[in-house]
């Protein structure tokens, strides 16, 4: 190594040291949290991606220092300041358990002790366990599951055995669709501002209305009268960052006729819905429908680890067997720490009968805001959702906005940037009290004031 390289890795090593030191320590002294929190906005600007800074009301809206996220404990984080904030942001689903839930810590420690990463070699037996747990949970006969580390690398295991089972490439999916942002997600994302600069991508993907099962049909009607091969059709149980959209009751139970009539595999993007955010298990448990594939990741983890998976029956899961049962792997994904997490996780969810208690809190949550929203008609232009996913719907984004960055100057953490808030999602974790959704909505109301008069 050249001198400049040495003096370069020396300074990488002191200040890694440096920030260990941070790591180690609960709460900051005021002094280490300002100077983190001008380091954190410097690294990102320098670093990572400017637009971060520059769109986030945890940076526009937080005044001389930048919100930073430090640590958390049930429905509550607290930045570097130890400021109390209220999320209901919940990691876009990925915190249905809360902040650093003990029992999950407790699991990813014990495991950690242990093994962190699997050879890929030998047997590791939380991998097995987990599959074996989402067979007892997943609906239908559906009892084979593939992990991997996110909800995109979900969707592209489930998009490619789809094509590997039925031999075809094409799929129909839904306008507004979020389905992650990896090449093969993206091929089927149903939003123009995530896939258009990226195309064109493999295959064809078709697009209908969600909630409209006979433009569906007549898809697949024309696809079969100009000869293109399907096999799948993809879509949100509920459509999440479209705004939490509930299709009608008899949406689900039509699209499941129409892709066994068609030989058309359903495949179900459970990420953000699975495990109870809606109140059931499983969104499309609502409508007592069985998908072929389905994908869940978020929340599986619960909120301690990252891990997802794609999962299906044993038909289907030949696809990965024969010839060849090394046509799909990861390095990571299924590690033992996040399998000990999932269990953990699925633990809680079902012993705490977290999907009933989604759907009692999100009934009652979703009827006071629809009260409120009616005493704003110029604000608001409707409230969706199920269970404790719900959708705030403005009637444009920058009104959409200043409710958002009203209630994160309120101590309350709700999803919208500067350039996404035309529909601001509540998704708090599942373990929120009534009384702590009132104290949301208390807030909320006086934001509205505030918003309402400068209007």
């Amino acid at each position: 190594m050249n001198s400049r390289q040495v003096e370069g890795y020396q300074g990488a090593v002191e200040y890694a040291e440096r920030w260990l030191d941070i790591i180690s320590q609960t709460r900051l002294d005021t002094e280490t949290a300002k100077a983190a929190s001008r380091e954190t906005v410097d690294n990102f600007v320098k670093h990572f991606n400017a637009g971060w800074v520059e769109y986030r009301k945890s940076v526009t809206e937080a005044g001389d220092y930048a919100g930073t996220e430090w640590r958390g404990e049930g429905i509550y984080y607290y930045d570097m300041f130890d400021n109390q904030y209220i999320d209901c942001l919940g990691g876009y689903g990925a915190l249905d358990l809360g902040w650093s839930h003990p029992e999950v810590v407790a699991a990813v420690r014990a495991q950690a002790g242990k093994s962190g990463i699997p050879t890929q070699e030998l047997m590791d037996p939380l991998r097995g366990a987990l599959a074996n747990l989402l067979a007892r949970i997943t609906p239908g006969d559906i009892d084979h599951a593939f992990l991997v580390n996110s909800g995109t690398e979900t969707v592209e295991g489930a998009l490619k055995i789809a094509r590997l089972f039925t031999g075809r490439h094409n799929f129909i999916a839904t306008v507004k669709a979020f389905h992650g942002k990896t090449l093969g997600s993206l091929s089927v994302m149903g939003k123009k501002d995530y896939r258009k600069a990226l195309q064109p991508y493999g295959g064809q993907t078709f697009y209908v209305p969600f909630g409209d099962a006979e433009a569906l049909e007549k898809q697949l009607e024309i696809c079969n009268a100009v000869g293109v091969e399907l096999c799948g059709f993809i879509a949100e149980p509920i459509q999440g960052e479209a705004g939490a959209i509930v299709p009608p009751d008899d949406y689900w139970p039509r699209v499941r006729e129409l892709c066994t009539q068609h030989g058309v595999l359903l495949i179900a993007d459970e990420v953000q819905t699975g495990l109870g955010r809606t109140g059931a298990l499983w969104g499309l448990n609502h409508w007592n429908v069985v998908p072929d594939i389905l994908c869940v990741a978020k929340s599986l983890g619960g909120g301690v680890m990252p891990i997802g998976a794609f999962a299906g029956n044993g038909r289907i899961w030949k696809a990965f067997e024969d010839p060849n049962p090394f046509i799909h792997t990861t390095t990571t994904g299924g590690n033992p720490m996040g399998c000990a997490a999932a269990i953990a996780a699925i633990h809680v969810t079902l012993r705490d009968r977290l999907p009933e208690r989604a759907a009692e809190l999100g009934a009652y949550f979703i009827g006071r805001l629809r009260e409120i929203a009616a005493k704003y008609p110029q604000i608001y232009s409707g409230i969706t959702g199920k269970g404790l996913l719900i959708g705030q719907h403005f009637h444009n984004p920058e009104v959409g906005y200043k409710v958002a960055a009203g209630l994160f100057k309120r101590k309350v953490l709700v999803a919208g940037t500067l350039i996404s808030a035309n529909t601001v999602r509540f998704e708090p974790p599942l373990i929120i009290t009534r009384e702590q959704i009132d104290e949301v909505l208390n807030r909320l109301a006086d934001t509205l004031k505030e918003v309402a008069k400068k209007r």
